[in-house]
């Protein structure tokens, strides 16, 4: 397996009609299983999407296994793809006019056009199969239920074989039957595959679980970190 390590040291000031908002969040991590954790409004989603390069800080650094993704000083910022970074959105982000297959192929292709129906098939089934979905791969995203969506998304993600998965309050919009029930999906998934993952949350029970290096995030700022 090889060896993973993360460095950030970012700064974004955000603008607000009523008040200035400042993300500066600073650490470096080896653990392959980091909770960001903190209120609504610190600044963990904003963390996560610069990560990914959705969105460019203001000044700063990361490096991810010794490849430098962001430099303010040094003119280096690479693109979400060049990245090889996925981002596990909230409302998961399907495509409502491509089916289940086609949306997991979707992140093997190059371009911007929409994959075949068959595209990518082997790969794409292998994923599907990983998340218990092959049965539901010609279905499309509405006739599906929130938690079939979430494992479409998931398998969607880590089809690109991403060198860091980004997971954005994954179970948040699912009943606590569901959420319990995913939460070790992901877990046992993660340890068979061994994929480092950052995850956002608010609740302690993610932190349980996937909590291996525990950031904790106020206003914008990371202010204490436990290694459980």
């Amino acid at each position: 397996m090889t060896s993973f390590q993360l460095e950030v040291s970012i700064r974004k000031k955000l603008q607000h009609p009523h008040h200035g908002f400042t993300l500066d969040v600073a650490f470096s991590a080896s653990a392959r299983r980091i909770v960001i954790q903190g209120p609504s409004g610190a600044g963990k989603s904003m963390t996560l999407r610069a990560l990914a390069g959705l969105v460019a800080p203001d000044a700063g650094k990361i490096v991810l296994n010794r490849e430098t993704l962001y430099d303010s000083v040094g003119g280096i910022s690479k693109s979400s793809r060049e990245r090889q970074i996925s981002y596990l959105f909230q409302d998961y982000a399907l495509f409502p006019h491509l089916t289940v297959r086609q949306n997991v192929a979707f992140s093997l292709t190059r371009g911007l056009f929409n994959p075949a129906r068959n595209a990518w098939r082997e790969q794409t089934d292998y994923w599907l199969d990983k998340m218990h979905m092959n049965a539901y791969a010609d279905r499309y995203p509405e006739q599906l239920s929130g938690g079939q969506k979430q494992r479409v998304a998931l398998a969607r993600a880590l089809a690109s074989r991403p060198r860091l998965l980004l997971l954005d309050e994954p179970f948040a919009a699912l009943d606590t039957h569901l959420r319990q029930h995913l939460r070790q999906e992901i877990c046992q998934l993660q340890s068979q595959l061994k994929f480092p993952l950052i995850l956002v949350t608010h609740d302690p029970k993610d932190v349980d679980v996937f909590g291996d290096l525990v950031l904790h995030v106020h206003n914008g700022s990371i202010r204490e970190r436990d290694t459980v």
